[in-house]
């Protein structure tokens, strides 16, 4: 065997991650555009039809993110109000963490993607909150969630998680899980 064929073997098993399907694209884009939705947040024209590039296999989700950032340069620097930014930059972010076939189910995971999602958006993006609160959400009809006491978040995450990770789907129907 010959010293090229060596490495090839060893190294084959690192198989780079494709990129994901058309269909799996736009499953991954109506999901974080849902996500946006059910926070009340409306993307732009422009996400949408560049969302449809990235589908359509034109642009990479790096691209997307670059022009989206652009875009609100752009519309920053003449003034224009526009509400949709986070729901953009959002969505665009979702999508890129979707496809991606990399998680670690832990606490450090969810604080990274926090800060994947809202870097640039919030100040408080990948940090966990030292502070209580409560808020209406329209979604409950405008109840509200009760929230962890910051002094416990970590504790309780930790917890939620060890739960999820012990708890079987195995033999539950679509309507139970």
């Amino acid at each position: 065997m010959k010293n090229n064929e060596k490495w090839n073997m060893k190294l084959s098993e690192y198989i780079k991650q494709d990129e994901p399907s058309q269909k799996e694209k736009a499953k991954t884009w109506e999901i974080a555009i849902g996500l946006q939705d059910v926070d009340g947040l409306i993307p732009s024209k422009y996400l949408l039809e560049t969302a449809k590039e990235h589908i359509e296999g034109n642009i990479s989700i790096s691209e997307v993110k670059k022009r989206i950032d652009d875009y609100y340069k752009v519309e920053k620097n003449c003034k224009l109000e526009n509400t949709s930014e986070e729901a953009d930059k959002v969505s665009a972010r979702i999508t890129e963490i979707l496809s991606e076939n990399s998680f670690n189910f832990n606490i450090f995971e969810l604080i990274n993607i926090h800060l994947r999602l809202f870097n640039g958006i919030y100040k408080e993006a990948g940090k966990i909150r030292d502070y209580n609160f409560t808020k209406k959400e329209w979604i409950l009809n405008d109840d509200t969630v009760i929230y962890s006491s910051f002094e416990t978040i970590k504790e309780t995450l930790e917890y939620d998680l060890n739960q999820e990770k012990i708890f079987s789907y195995k033999d539950l129907s679509l309507e139970e899980s």
